[in-house]
């Protein structure tokens, strides 16, 4: 069984670098940085080696304690929540200001949780800076470190304040690709409902959750076990579109989205039943077709809808007709609000999770190409008919498929369609993309096909006569004659 990670949790009131500090610990630009006040709302984790101990970092929101508002409030909530879960706490503040009133409110707080407290003093990056330091002793933290995140200073003698007397785990055996957990992102447009989906999963409110669209801005990663099997979902920001993204970092959070995308296997595409379809559903789904991602479409909210016998029918032909390039992904009408039909969701993705991963053996899938070819030949184009040789599945996640053919480039769009569905039709993948690459033929070492096996004379080849050449010398020659 995996030891328990080494936990840090970063915080501090906003705006003092603690993203910044997190990005440079963890080697990563997961945490959105910026000058606006607020950035970071839920908690954020990495890993981290801090001077050869793996830890795990936790980067949380500005917390300030004079707001009351409902967000300054959830976020103090979670800062908090991730105190309790740390082994020891990174309590950032700013060098330049000096300790503020906000400060001194926080350390109060943190003295309440007797975990290890050290003291990052940022934003000092010169030494005529570091005579700041004193006012920060005032605090009575032991381990009192000048850094400066965007600079990388003081990082090493932060990691050995924040690891002093932590003793190394032993290494363990590298787990298997098959092991890991199949990693899962959560994306639609804004509030749809992502981060309440999760919630509910998971049982707990470890997201933070609002019905201000817009509330989540960082990806945020949770695990999951449903029936022994292991599953990690990322909740991202909702994808606007371009023109009503009218805040710098509202851009960031879109990118963070795509970005999750890009770093998981298969994408929750949620949708609400009570709007139906958007164009900015088409969008997010055109980006996860981009991407040759695997997916199962997610409908939140089926509870609030008015519904008949034909509720489903419609809103699946709906689908049909708007999102007809993902006619191949599994659709899971459900309620984030009262757990309904949650279980459809897990044996969802654990069928695509299969489908996603499946590889076909090379001799039964050519003989089927020979007959696929056979009852529908390719069209002609630019006066020849490309002819197929030989087919193998080449990788899986996505499934891809390399034909060899006479040409490249000849083979038409709707042909490939032909033969994706055909393909689908006998194997499935079922919630997952299938790619299609071609390459010419080269040699004769391609096994070739009963459908395009070259007839072979058994006559030996005669060679030509050689002619004479210049019809005047024939002439001439005549006429001597």
């Amino acid at each position: 069984m995996p030891q328990k990670l080494f936990t840090v949790c970063i915080v501090g009131r906003p705006n003092v670098g603690k993203s910044t500090l997190f990005n440079k610990l963890t080697g990563s630009r997961r945490a959105i940085v910026d000058d606006m006040p607020g950035v970071t709302r839920d908690r954020l984790f990495g890993k981290a080696d801090l001077n050869g101990i793996p830890a795990l970092i936790i980067d949380t929101g500005g917390i300030e304690m004079a707001l009351d508002d409902t967000i300054s409030a959830q976020v103090r909530q979670q800062a908090m929540v991730a105190v309790e879960e740390a082994d020891a706490i990174l309590f950032v503040v700013d060098g330049l200001t000096g300790p503020t009133p906000v400060d001194l409110q926080i350390v109060q707080t943190l003295r309440h949780s007797a975990k290890p407290i050290v003291v990052a003093v940022n934003k000092l990056d010169t030494p005529k800076k570091e005579n700041l330091m004193a006012e920060f002793y005032e605090l009575g933290f032991d381990k009192t470190v000048a850094v400066s995140a965007e600079h990388s200073i003081g990082l090493w003698e932060l990691a050995d304040a924040l690891t002093h007397g932590v003793a190394a785990p032993p290494p363990e055996p590298e787990e298997p690709v098959a092991g890991r957990p199949f990693t899962v992102a959560v994306v639609g447009r804004p509030n749809v409902g992502k981060s309440s989906l999760i919630n509910r999963i998971i049982g707990e409110k470890r997201l933070m959750v609002s019905d201000i669209a817009g509330t989540t801005r960082d990806s945020i990663d949770t695990a999951v076990k449903w029936h022994g099997q292991e599953f990690t979902f990322i909740d991202t920001a909702g994808i606007r579109r371009k023109n009503r993204v009218s805040l710098k970092i509202e851009k960031f959070s879109i990118v963070m989205a795509l970005k999750s995308i890009e770093r998981a296997e298969l994408a929750l595409l949620v949708l609400d039943a009570t709007q139906g379809i958007t164009v900015q559903d088409e969008r997010v789904a055109g980006l996860i077709n981009e991407e040759m991602r695997a997916c199962v479409i997610v409908v939140n909210k089926w509870d609030l809808l008015e519904k008949d016998t034909l509720s489903t029918t419609r809103f699946e032909r709906d689908l049909g007709e708007k999102l007809k390039f993902m006619a191949w992904a599994p659709v899971v009408f459900v309620s984030a609000e009262t757990g309904q039909r949650l279980h459809k969701i897990f044996e969802a993705i654990a069928l695509v999770r299969d489908e996603y991963r499946k590889h076909v053996d090379t001799g039964p899938l050519n003989r089927k190409l020979a007959t696929w070819v056979a009852k529908q030949p390719p069209p002609i184009a630019r006066g020849h008919r490309v002819k197929f040789y030989y087919v193998s599945q080449a990788k899986t996640t996505p499934p891809t498929f390399t034909f060899v053919v006479s040409r490249t480039g000849l083979v038409a769009e709707p042909y490939e369609r032909y033969l994706v569905n055909r393909i689908r039709e006998e194997y499935g993948f079922t919630g997952a993309p299938v790619r299609c690459a071609y390459i010419p033929r080269t040699g004769r070492h391609e096994i070739e096909t009963p459908m395009e096996r070259p007839k072979r004379s058994s006559k030996p080849k005669e060679k030509q006569k050689e002619k004479t050449h210049g019809p005047k010398k024939g002439k001439r020659e005549r006429r001597k004659r």
